[in-house]
């Protein structure tokens, strides 16, 4: 793979930086417990940054025809490094709020310059092999991260500067190393409505992913701290849903490819409901038992973003991908914006559990959406686009997934 070989600075700045963004994400939400903040506080901080997010796939466009990746990078890394630095320099869930807003815009920016960069850095022979390291760094850097926490404890100011340190760093590889000299993107016309009649259950799928995915990356450890447990078991229970993930991202999309698409989202949202409920009425607060079952739930969670995605890669025309991955992501940000509130408001008057009853309650309906598409649609035969776009989150101008979060953490990832 000789075209990946100017990429390497750039994939090691990504494995920094991401794992500075898991960091982050993750310390928000123990560091606001520790200090009084109720959970329907710490979700409008989580609703703030996919309002960034949101307002950051729209800018980021711009910026890099103005500027340029290499410029723009390093604007937004230092912007998100600041913002890190005076979470502990001001504690007040307003000003916290505000950070997480600039946070969620420079990270939209920096995910969508990181992955444009690399498509557009690398050779058609290496392409799948290249974001598919990428996936594994990503992941890779926001699991290990996460116990970074308890080593240093998250009540003090020593882990912000960490965190700070971490995003910072990422420059250095990208300033020194990088040689690949990527050119402006073209301008994007979002067209939503024209995504929409492409596939309606993408859209819709997008939509419940962003719901349940931000609020299981917002307020997974808010849950975990309320059920007892210690800080590092709630960085492993983050970091267990994570690993789920990327054990089974693989499997589901080799499977994705060659049966109808919606049969493997139907069966991915039937488990990932079931491991919620399961979660939410069974597991208690026995650290071991959450962590099988949250592996479970991770395992079926996290992939459904690029299942969705590649289901509506089939039915566009190449000249539509661009459009339909951005407007899959856009999809994805209005439901990520409404779903920590609604899920901190539920677990503030229900209690911890009903974080996965909300979950679970969402994938119920989205359940019945897939059924009801597959009575009046046709699956694609033919068109695959291969089993690495089930993998990845497929991402062009505007695509970042799967976090995380939903990790409690990472995502569209989640």
């Amino acid at each position: 793979m000789s075209s990946i070989r100017p990429l390497i600075p750039l994939l090691i700045a990504a494995g920094i930086l991401l794992g500075g963004n898991g960091l982050q994400a993750t310390l928000i939400a123990l560091r606001g417990a520790a200090e009084g903040f109720s959970p329907t506080v710490i979700g409008v901080m989580g609703t703030a940054y996919f309002a960034g997010f949101l307002l950051g796939c729209l800018a980021v466009t711009p910026m890099l025809q103005a500027v340029g990746h290499i410029r723009s990078f390093s604007a937004l890394s230092a912007l998100a490094a600041s913002g890190t630095l005076m979470l502990v320099l001001v504690i007040d869930p307003v000003m916290w709020s505000a950070i997480r807003f600039l946070t969620g815009f420079c990270f939209a920016g920096l995910f969508t310059i990181m992955e444009s960069w690399l498509n557009s850095g690398v050779a058609n022979r290496d392409r799948a092999q290249v974001l598919a390291l990428y996936r594994i760094i990503d992941l890779g850097a926001v699991t290990g991260s996460q116990f970074l926490i308890p080593a240093f404890g998250p009540d003090g100011f020593s882990i912000f500067v960490v965190t700070a340190i971490l995003i910072t760093l990422s420059l250095v590889p990208v300033s020194l190393g990088d040689r690949s000299n990527p050119a402006a993107p073209d301008d994007v016309k979002l067209d939503l409505g024209r995504a929409w009649r492409i596939s309606p259950l993408a859209a819709i799928a997008c939509i419940a992913v962003g719901l349940t995915n931000s609020a299981f990356r917002t307020l997974s450890p808010v849950y975990a701290e309320q059920i007892g447990m210690s800080v590092t078991d709630t960085v492993t229970f983050v970091s267990v849903s994570i690993i789920g993930g990327v054990v089974i991202q693989y499997p589901l999309g080799y499977l994705s490819d060659r049966w109808d698409r919606r049969t493997v989202l139907l069966l991915t949202c039937t488990a990932a409901m079931a491991a919620g409920m399961t979660l939410a009425m069974f597991a208690g607060s026995d650290p071991l038992t959450n962590f099988v079952i949250v592996f479970i739930f991770g395992s079926f969670a996290m992939p459904m973003f690029s299942l969705a995605a590649a289901h509506a890669n089939d039915r566009a025309d190449k000249s539509e991908f661009v459009l339909v991955n951005a407007a899959l992501m856009l999809f994805y940000s209005f439901g990520a914006i409404c779903g920590p509130v609604l899920a901190s408001w539920i677990m503030q008057h229900f209690g911890p559990g009903s974080l996965f009853l909300y979950v679970a309650a969402i994938y119920a309906g989205l359940i019945v959406i897939i059924l009801y598409r597959m009575q009046v649609r046709s699956a694609v035969p033919e068109g695959r686009r291969g089993r690495f776009i089930a993998l990845l989150r497929t991402s062009t101008i505007f695509a970042r997934l799967a976090r995380r979060p939903g990790d409690g953490g990472k995502s569209p990832g989640a």
